[in-house]
């Protein structure tokens, strides 16, 4: 089938850099989409683009539409036909509304018996025709996180669209978007080469986009622009310092990059090195400057969007601004410095945190004593440092420069509080409890970092959990799941023993007054909840596998009831040991064996009357299995008694087992299957004597046990 190539820019004004990436990938998924839905076969998909336009690039696209041809399954066939064989109002309304004569309908047998079904046919259209359909309304439904309208259209868009170029094999697809007709003009850049151009197809729109100073694939421009960078740091006698984010952001801002190389006056780097390097980054998208030894050098790399012989005049622009700039935090931190960061604390009584929930002067409080209770559970002896830096952590907020860089919270508490003479370790804490900052930031470390960061991070969740604000679909305006992920992070990461719900419970006491719509204890389960979702992802995010993710969250102990993750740590070493064994050729047949068993348990309390039974009744219970006679039965509970012995020394004697005993322990629980197998065969477990089908249950209910505690076998899927 002839194919042919399909091109579209959409030509806008200055695109926000931060709504870039998400638009290149939502105009590739919707041209998929498209083309799939409207069954037009097509190779290779390019999404790229600059500030000022979005281009889609679709290779081997067909000439025409691929035939449909569809069953639709109707009513059944006695509903559809009476006694003579004459269609029914049934019949007559199911042809209808599938737009297919009566007469045509068939009688197809099913599982079910036979039902009447319509045969849909429909020829193929030409490509072109469709395209001028469906390419409005995929540019329509390109969404971004702020649009705007113009003139006196309705249309949404990031930015006014100013030109449209939309080919089919080098010929213009006619449509229009709002009152922007298709073409086949681009332009070039808006003030090197701002003249038009006419577009043949995607390898010469590249070529003369280049020549007219327009780079339009992001990835060569962030690659232009980390070189370009480099050498200009190079130049200044030292090296770039390298920040990914800022080098996507400032790809996102140009079309054509030049780099400048600026000075910074001496004085300045007085400062701490993070205030310029946010002054920098944040304010003025420039980059570092760094000598062999990491220190900040007196220069910095701007990107310029334009190019010319003598950069002085923009040299000297950027040098003013960013001058004003740090003339500013130097004064800030001149005058925060005039006081001891303590004295801001009283501050935080004038600022809201929510106001259901109270001012950031009392989050603090609740901070302290959550920190201080994690402090006492694991180390003591950092009880008294962990209480000091809970108690200063939010105290820079208050201050003139983080007021005005808010990105430097924390990391300017870390600086007063050097000045003002406090412990070293107080000062990092303040500073990491934040952490993760990032994606690709790591948790705080152990100790009062990690202690002030759970406990900031749970009363926050807590607090917005107990209002109703939970997050849902790709909405979190609160940061919720990025403090759920940091507080199951730095407990994985530590491996902090504790039981998660008394955690949330002490979280959750200061501020039961404040949430009451809500009860205690649904409260904690709520969060719970939460938290179990999040501690999900996670577990996917690191490849484990979904259905041993859930098996291990859903595990038993002895008590009878669910382990309900009261130490995620433990969670994790049995999900290993799971996984582990779940790559045996043999764990196939162990999982339905263990499905079995669990399957012929009765539902409910009685099975964990029965469970009790095998458990707590032993005398009884050895008494029925040494007068059996079935060599089946006797031989499984001989082995029971065993294994369970065996099992009992490996996780029954150490207070917190290991990955290694729990797959020491899920081994000998699997040489049980082959006399599990046996028992089914030989034995009729449901048997009419009460006391036969107890006992028999009761040992049934001791070897599920035995898997149960470390995962919910009946969770796990047969590949």
């Amino acid at each position: 089938m002839p194919t042919r190539e399909l091109f579209l820019e959409i030509g806008t004004e200055e695109i926000p850099s931060r709504f870039l990436r998400r638009a290149f990938e939502d105009l590739r998924r919707l041209a998929e989409e498209t083309l799939r839905e409207k069954r037009i076969a097509h190779g290779e998909i390019r999404s790229l683009g600059t500030p000022r336009r979005l281009v889609l690039a679709v290779s081997d696209v067909a000439e025409d539409q691929k035939p449909l041809e569809e069953r639709v399954m109707g009513p059944a066939r006695r509903a559809a036909y009476d006694e003579s064989g004459k269609p029914t109002k049934a019949a007559e309304g199911f042809a209808r509304g599938q737009g297919v004569p009566v007469e045509s309908l068939e009688v197809v047998e099913t599982d079910k018996g036979e039902y009447v079904a319509a045969l849909k046919k429909e020829e193929g259209r030409k490509t072109k025709e469709v395209l001028a359909e469906v390419l409005p309304a995929l540019i329509e439904r390109l969404s971004f996180p702020k649009s705007m309208r113009w003139g006196s259209g309705d249309l949404r868009f990031a930015r006014p669209i100013h030109w449209i170029v939309a080919l089919y094999g080098g010929r213009v697809v006619a449509f229009e978007v709002g009152s922007v007709a298709s073409g086949k003009s681009s332009r070039g850049h808006r003030f090197m080469a701002p003249e038009e151009f006419e577009v043949k197809d995607f390898d010469q729109y590249v070529q003369e986009g280049r020549e007219k100073l327009v780079i339009v694939d992001p990835e060569e421009r962030s690659a232009l622009v980390r070189q370009i960078s480099e050498a200009a740091a190079k130049e200044a006698g030292g090296k770039l310092l390298l920040d990914n984010d800022l080098l996507e952001e400032v790809a996102g801002l140009v079309e054509y990059p030049t780099a400048v190389l600026g000075q910074i006056e001496g004085d300045y780097l007085k400062l701490p090195r993070e205030v310029l390097i946010t002054a920098m980054k944040h304010h003025q998208r420039y980059f570092s400057v760094i000598d062999g030894k990491g220190a900040l050098l007196p220069h910095f790399v701007a990107i310029s969007n334009t190019r010319g012989e003598d950069l002085t005049v923009i040299r000297k622009g950027n040098e003013r601004v960013l001058r004003a700039r740090l003339s500013d935090a130097e004064y800030f931190y001149r005058e925060d410095t005039k006081r001891p960061l303590e004295d801001y604390v009283e501050s935080l009584k004038h600022v809201i945190f929510q106001k259901d929930i109270g001012s950031s002067f009392e989050k603090v409080e609740r901070i302290v004593a959550l920190a201080q209770w994690l402090a006492e559970k694991i180390s003591p002896d950092q009880s008294a440092l962990t209480t000091r830096a809970a108690w200063l952590c939010k105290a820079d907020l208050e201050t003139q420069m983080v007021y005005e860089f808010p990105e430097l919270q924390g990391i300017m508490g870390r600086e007063y509080a050097r000045l003002a003479g406090e412990e070293e370790a107080v000062c990092r804490a303040i500073d990491e409890h934040y952490r993760p900052r990032g994606a690709e930031d790591g948790f705080p470390p152990a100790g009062p970092a990690a202690f002030v960061g759970i406990a900031d991070k749970l009363d926050t969740i807590v607090g917005y959990v107990g209002l109703g604000k939970i997050p849902s679909g790709s909405e979190d305006p609160f940061g919720l799941r990025r403090a759920a992920r940091g507080v199951l992070g730095t407990i994985l990461e530590h491996e902090y023993r504790l039981n998660l719900l008394e955690l949330i419970d002490v979280a959750a006491s200061p501020l039961a007054q404040r949430l009451t719509k809500r009860e205690p204890t649904d409260l904690k389960e709520e969060v719970w909840n939460f938290l179990e979702s999040r501690l999900e992802n996670i577990f996917l995010s690191q490849g484990f596998r979904v259905d041993l993710i859930r098996a291990t969250l859903h595990a038993w102990k002895r008590e009878h009831v669910h382990i309900r993750e009261q130490d995620i740590v433990d969670v994790e070493k049995r999900l290993k040991a799971l996984t582990i064994i779940s790559k045996d050729s043999d764990f196939e047949a162990l999982t339905t064996t263990f499905k079995r068993v669990m399957n012929i348990m009765p539902k409910g309390s009685y099975f964990l009357d029965v469970l009790a039974h095998a458990l707590d009744k032993r005398p009884e219970f050895v008494e029925f299995f040494e007068s059996s006679k079935i060599d089946a039965q006797e031989a499984l509970y001989a082995a029971y008694i065993k294994v369970e012995g065996r099992i009992n020394n490996v996780l029954g004697e150490v207070e917190a087992p290991t990955e290694e005993s729990y797959l020491q322990a899920l081994r000998e629980t699997a040489t049980l299957r082959p006399l599990v197998d046996r028992f089914f065969d030989d034995v009729l477990v449901m048997e009419e004597d009460q006391m036969l089908r107890k006992n028999r249950l009761a040992l049934l209910s001791g070897v599920g046990w035995l898997f149960a505690q470390i995962g919910d076998f009946q969770k796990i899927v047969s590949k």
